[in-house]
């Protein structure tokens, strides 16, 4: 329902927040009741995040980086490729060519995580040099061998190995409690395995064994896949073979093509793709021999929009809040690439705010986007019933209420300001509440750092000010009117309502 600015100016009488009469804004009107009915509301896109590679766990950047994500979200896996690389030195051969193993760099990786309160979720590769069929090597900086293994013994042996010693150092009430994923994007370039498919499964099928000889206990799945391919015909096969398989995986990006994730040549914007894929394989598994398999999708970010380098900007936290309201129910975990940009794909990182992908830049610069998960943590545990697009209301367990709207405008085009009534019922009329925002105006560190002007390499003092501007944009206190409510939203820009249990 759309209504004239000046018809409801009078009725909100919120100063702070109502803008003048004269604009004639159009303003929708979102009633949202406390007592509604509502369905579980897991943070399932806060729990996970990915990082680039194992050995990046050993800096002190990439755990000051963990730490301050951590205080912000239900950060509680985060998953890296490489474990097996050998910059780690998990696996040589002597002389006679009898394996050796050492573990000693993985115990600090794991170690490093478990002492900030993370979790691993392994992605067991790539392969190591001694043990690959051929020297495959991926373009990626750091040069990792994608090939099967020359010998499915030893590999079996070691992945025994390496699982048997997770359990003898961490217990296995713990590592139980870790996930194991086989490999990485085996449809694309990191398997030159021949045919993909079919040899993918093999290493599959030696991996999840031989884990589960460990302790059925561990948790293994796949298969791992790039833009949400493989997963119906994997599910066939490990029920054919009888393969243990605990959760699947796969990935999707919002920048990859309609064709790619869903087979299909419908025009489905970029921040409706990744829901759309994760529905779709959400659906693969319902219909499946193994219906009731988790859905992990283990690699996500929203659209860079190439060089407007959007994951820099205010924007993620619009799409993000979008996302979440779109994958409600299809998925339990979504795992955000990356929580940092300790990020080396393509080398080290130049300078900060440079289009990477994660929340943290270069120098420990918390982005735009970090506000934005701070925000949306606020959110209750429990979804209320609402079909409005650009909003969620969630109850918290206390029984008070968590609203987010958002203003979602895709950065190549243009947008304006958008006017939001909520009239809120079964709370006192004159409640106070908090209002919290992430926009840009709120948490912009992108512009205080162009402000400053760009500096390559900000001296400490420079990053703790740009900080500042991430950490001390203070929820606003307000007072219902009537049981109502204006909130203006600017171009992507969030705000979450925080309304006191009766």
């Amino acid at each position: 329902m759309k209504l004239c600015c000046c018809a409801l100016g009078v009725l909100l009488g919120l100063k702070l927040l109502a803008g003048p009469c004269w604009a004639q804004t159009s303003v929708e009107r979102v009633v949202v009741d406390a007592r509604a009915p509502g369905h579980p509301f897991p943070h399932f896109w806060e729990q996970t995040f990915g990082s680039g590679r194992a050995i990046l766990a050993l800096r002190e950047s990439y755990r000051d980086d963990l730490r301050e994500v951590k205080k912000v979200t239900e950060f509680r896996y985060v998953r890296f490729h490489n474990i097996l690389h050998d910059e780690v030195g998990v696996y040589d051969e002597d002389d006679n060519g009898n394996p050796v193993y050492n573990f000693s760099y993985v115990d600090q990786i794991y170690d490093g995580l478990l002492q900030n309160g993370v979790r691993p979720f392994v992605e067991i590769s790539f392969m190591p040099k001694k043990l690959a069929l051929r020297q495959d090597v991926h373009p990626f900086w750091y040069k990792q061998i994608v090939a099967p293994p020359k010998d499915y013994k030893r590999w079996d042996d070691l992945i025994r190995a390496f699982g048997q010693h997770l359990v003898d150092r961490y217990g296995l009430d713990e590592v139980a409690k870790w996930y194991f994923e086989v490999w990485n994007e085996p449809n694309i370039d990191f398997w030159t395995g021949d045919p993909k498919q079919a040899t993918y499964f093999e290493l599959y099928d030696h991996t999840a064994r031989a884990l589960k000889s460990v302790s059925p206990r561990l948790r293994v799945g796949g298969p791992a896949t790039s833009s949400a391919h493989w997963v119906d015909a994997f599910i066939q096969h490990a029920a054919a073979q009888n393969v243990p398989t605990d959760f699947i995986s796969s990935h999707g990006y919002a920048d990859d093509t309609v064709q790619d994730l869903l087979g299909t040549t419908e025009d489905i914007p970029m921040d409706h793709r990744v829901c759309r894929a994760i529905k779709k394989v959400h659906d693969q598994i319902a219909a499946s021999q193994r219906p009731s398999l988790p859905l992990m999708w283990t690699e996500w970010n929203v659209p860079s929009f190439g060089p407007l380098n959007a994951r820099d900007t205010e924007y993620v936290g619009a799409a993000l809040a979008d996302d979440i309201q779109q994958c409600d129910g299809l998925v339990n975990m979504m795992s955000f690439w990356t929580f940092s940009d300790v990020f080396e794909e393509g080398g080290p990182g130049r300078e900060p705010f440079g289009g990477s992908f994660g929340l943290v830049a270069l120098g420990g610069i918390k982005k735009p986007s970090y506000t934005a998960f701070a925000v949306l943590h606020k959110l209750g545990q429990e979804r209320i019933v609402q079909d409005t697009p650009n909003v969620l209301a969630t109850r918290r367990r206390d029984g008070s209420l968590a609203i987010a709207a958002w203003n979602l405008v895709d950065p190549d085009r243009k947008g304006s300001e958008e006017t939001v009534d909520f009239e809120i019922r079964g709370v006192p009329p004159d409640s106070s509440v908090r209002v919290s925002r992430a926009d840009s105006e709120h948490g912009n560190t992108l512009a205080a750092y162009q402000r400053m002007g760009s500096p390559r390499y900000p001296t400490q003092a420079q990053v703790r000010e740009l900080n500042r501007v991430a950490e001390t944009a203070p929820a606003q206190s307000l007072r219902l009117s009537k049981g109502s409510i204006r909130l203006h939203l600017p171009v992507n820009g969030i705000s979450l309502i925080e309304v006191p249990g009766k």
